[in-house]
């Protein structure tokens, strides 16, 4: 059965209304519906709009602070700590990421540490805030533990994601943005959903051995092994020990955990200001030039097409702006029983 496609302009006030009419305020419920709505534009269906029905459970339930109020215990010249009070990650990523752009502005570099946070969707939210003003930005969070520590039997770190943005010349900025896992755990819920089986060598179950059914599935496998496994490591210590929150392996499930429990989930962002390194127009033509070279690269195989990461994303944006986003079947039912209106977004 194919997914149901839905109108994203049609969609975003209605997922702002559902949130108010659960007390969220306002900014926290613009954030969430802006970056799920981006990510699902950009393809990206494990962080779009099927988490849309989460949120709003985790708002009534009291996991995401439906009125936070961020403090900042540590703020210096480049660096600051944010404390976010357990509001919705989207808003206390936002918050971040503009106090790095403000810092920056005045000494080149602005970092911010960010604690007592929850889930924030897809990191590329924040980095693309950032480079659409013409900054370079890095967005990183860490999440329960779901990767699987090499060599061992179960998982230590999250999928703990690597994000940068930087602007170019004459098109969207890059965009890079990977989970240090090999897939998503998104996916395989996508793949439980669907009852299809997954790809070989994605996933493990509980004695640490490769598994096709997403049932059986416990923990992922890192991207690019040992290095994976590595980069994970370096984002918990960024999110968490600088934050002074837990690291992955002590951070409760997304969804297997008490609806109420909150998750004190660390993130952390740099932005560089181009201008204290390089004349921003060089670096936007240099970064557009990098690019059209790697794609003008003959491909291995006759009908690829040769990309630079954030294009598959690009291309998706664009034809989902016109064709919707989708959603399949059961995740919609719940979208219907949050309002009966979401059918006249149906496409």
């Amino acid at each position: 059965m194919l997914p149901i496609r839905l109108n994203a302009i049609q969609l975003k006030p209605l997922m702002i209304r559902a949130f108010k009419e659960r007390n969220l305020n306002e900014t926290s419920a613009n954030h969430i519906v802006s970056s799920i709505l981006q990510t699902s534009l950009r393809g990206v269906d494990s962080h779009g709009i099927n988490l849309f029905p989460h949120y709003c459970r985790s708002v009534v339930s009291g996991r995401i602070n439906a009125q936070p109020q961020f403090s900042y215990p540590t703020l210096h010249a480049s660096a600051a700590v944010l404390d976010a009070d357990h509001a919705a990650g989207h808003h206390s990523g936002i918050v971040a990421i503009e106090k790095c752009m403000e810092l920056a502005n005045q000494t080149g570099v602005g970092t911010v540490a960010v604690r007592n946070s929850s889930h924030f969707g897809a990191a590329a939210y924040f980095a693309l805030h950032a480079a659409e003003k013409g900054y370079l930005a890095f967005s990183f969070t860490n999440a329960d533990a779901l990767v699987k520590a090499f060599s061992a039997k179960t998982a230590f770190f999250g999928t703990n994601p690597v994000c940068m943005a930087a602007p170019m010349l004459n098109e969207e900025p890059f965009c890079l943005d990977m989970a240090t896992s090999l897939v998503s755990w998104n996916k395989i819920r996508n793949y439980r959903t669907a009852n299809a089986d997954i790809p070989y060598g994605w996933a493990y179950n509980k004695e640490g051995e490769f598994v096709t059914n997403p049932h059986e599935a416990t923990s992922l496998e890192p991207a690019g092994g040992y290095k994976g496994f590595g980069l994970g490591m370096m984002v918990d210590i960024l999110c968490a020990l600088l934050a002074s929150g837990p690291i992955s392996k002590d951070i409760l499930p997304m969804f297997s955990s008490a609806p109420e429990a909150r998750r004190e989930i660390g993130h952390f962002f740099i932005v560089f200001s181009i201008k204290h390194f390089a004349e921003p127009e060089y670096f936007s033509q240099a970064l557009q030039n990098m690019a059209d070279r790697i794609r003008s690269l003959e491909p291995h195989l006759t009908g690829e097409r040769v990309m630079v990461p954030g294009d598959p994303e690009k291309l998706a944006f664009e034809r989902n702006q016109t064709q919707g986003v989708h959603v399949d079947h059961e995740k919609f039912a719940e979208f219907l029983e949050i309002s009966p209106d979401f059918e006249y977004t149906k496409i």
